[in-house]
């Protein structure tokens, strides 16, 4: 056998879909076709107001399933939160489970999965150093998602994230038995997306697609054994197909599906972006702007956000994750500068004919957050100079996301980037 020092092969594996308007009601065949009889649907006390989670049970029960729904998932999920939905799945048996909602209800029904199908201690299963990175021992029974945001791609991704409170940082769970069975995407569902949920929701895929397209390439990794792959394998060109493609959608719809939100046409291709750019960074990974959003979101005072809920302080993970984003880039354009230049002309033609190549990019997505009208940087959400060691100290606990960055990133580096996010224009 030829031996290697580095990888040859990249993985790549994405949820089956079902996408378009009126979609899920068409739920219950589906879950009769994966043999469910008794379904846990999780979701958010927000989402459940709405009435979906609703639609999506009478739905199923329409066609003899047996149906419950656990509406207390906390926005952004907590070590606390996962635990409890658990402890209410671990009452009854179910055979299959679904998730409504954005990626907080998405990778709460991912959690809750992994800990009543083989249960453990939280811990073994989170990522290393946090945890102990323990695989799951066998499959996980079906979980169906149906998102209702255009964000998190959390329907094609094999991961969960929580935000553990004692130590003020989130961390998660990945594995690729965490892949949820189906997606069932129906862009009539977020239609009533608020604008400030509209444009976080949506940085989070546009820095979904960037840090996946960005990413350090497969090839450049030690080779590993094929019990050691992990589900982030790096940049490799299945995922950059797709990611590219969701940039394109995003170019084309993410300032109208935030400015005109009744917009059907928009708020389908944000859907097709949010789910294009999970199957490019569920493969490939993400890095620094995602490294660094888990300390922000994580050691947050008082910030409110836009059209959030009021009663507590919350960065939204896509405003977390874009508040670093131009500094990231900037830092990382040597590595491949086609790449990056090649991203700024698809988002923002007017920002490529930027003199400064290494700007480019970094000026695309200034001006696109200027236009939707989210946090220009971590001093909009709170954050001062004094805090930058403790942000960087919370991400340097990402070593799982920083090891997928193109080049090495030590606290230096993350402290002139944090240093450079403290406004974005």
């Amino acid at each position: 056998m030829t031996e290697y020092l580095h990888e040859t092969v990249f993985t790549w594996g994405a949820t089956p879909l079902k996408f378009g308007a009126g979609a899920v009601d068409e739920i219950g065949w589906d879950l009769g076709q994966l043999g469910a009889e008794r379904v846990l649907i999780v979701t958010d006390p927000g989402v459940a107001a709405s009435g979906v989670p609703q639609r999506v049970a009478d739905a199923a029960k329409a066609a003899g399933l047996t149906v419950e729904v656990y509406d207390q998932v906390h926005i952004e999920p907590t070590d606390e939160s996962i635990r409890a939905a658990v402890e209410f799945a671990a009452q009854s048996t179910w055979d299959a489970f679904i998730g409504v909602g954005g990626g907080s209800s998405i990778d709460t029904a991912k959690a809750v999965n992994l800990m009543t199908t083989y249960p453990a201690d939280l811990f073994d299963y989170v990522n290393k150093p946090l945890g102990e990175a323990k695989a799951p021992p066998g499959p996980l029974k079906p979980l169906v998602a149906v998102p209702t945001t255009a964000g998190t791609g959390s329907e094609t991704t094999p991961v969960c994230i929580m935000d553990f409170l004692e130590l003020k940082v989130k961390s998660g769970i990945s594995h690729p038995r965490l892949r949820p069975s189906m997606a069932v995407i129906d862009p009539l569902l977020t239609l009533s997306m608020p604008p400030g949920v509209t444009a976080a929701s949506g940085m989070d895929v546009l820095c979904h697609a960037l840090e996946s397209y960005t990413a350090k390439p497969f090839h450049s990794f030690p080779r590993h054994s094929p019990e050691t792959r992990v589900a982030y394998c790096g940049a490799n060109p299945i995922s950059d197909a797709w990611t590219e493609q969701a940039l394109v959608l995003l170019a084309r719809s993410f300032r109208k599906a935030v400015l005109s939100g009744g917009d059907l046409e928009a708020r389908t291709d944000m859907m097709l972006a949010a789910t294009f750019a999970g199957m490019g960074f569920g493969n490939a990974g993400v890095h620094i702007p995602h490294a660094c959003a888990y300390p922000i979101a994580g050691r947050v005072r008082d910030y409110r956000p836009r059209d959030y809920p009021r009663e507590e302080a919350l960065v939204p993970h896509g405003e977390s994750v874009s508040l670093t984003a131009p500094a990231a880039f900037r830092f990382t354009f040597p590595t491949d500068p086609a790449k990056h230049m090649r991203a700024a002309e698809i988002l923002d033609p007017v920002a490529a004919r930027h003199d400064d190549p290494a700007e480019r990019l970094p000026a695309a997505l200034s001006a696109l957050m200027r236009d939707i009208g989210t946090p220009s940087g971590i001093g909009a959400v709170g954050y001062t100079e004094d805090d930058i060691p403790d942000l960087v100290d919370g991400t340097l606990k990402q070593q799982r996301l920083l090891a997928i960055a193109p080049r090495p990133v030590h606290g230096e580096e993350l402290e002139a980037i944090f240093a450079g996010s403290i406004e974005n224009w």
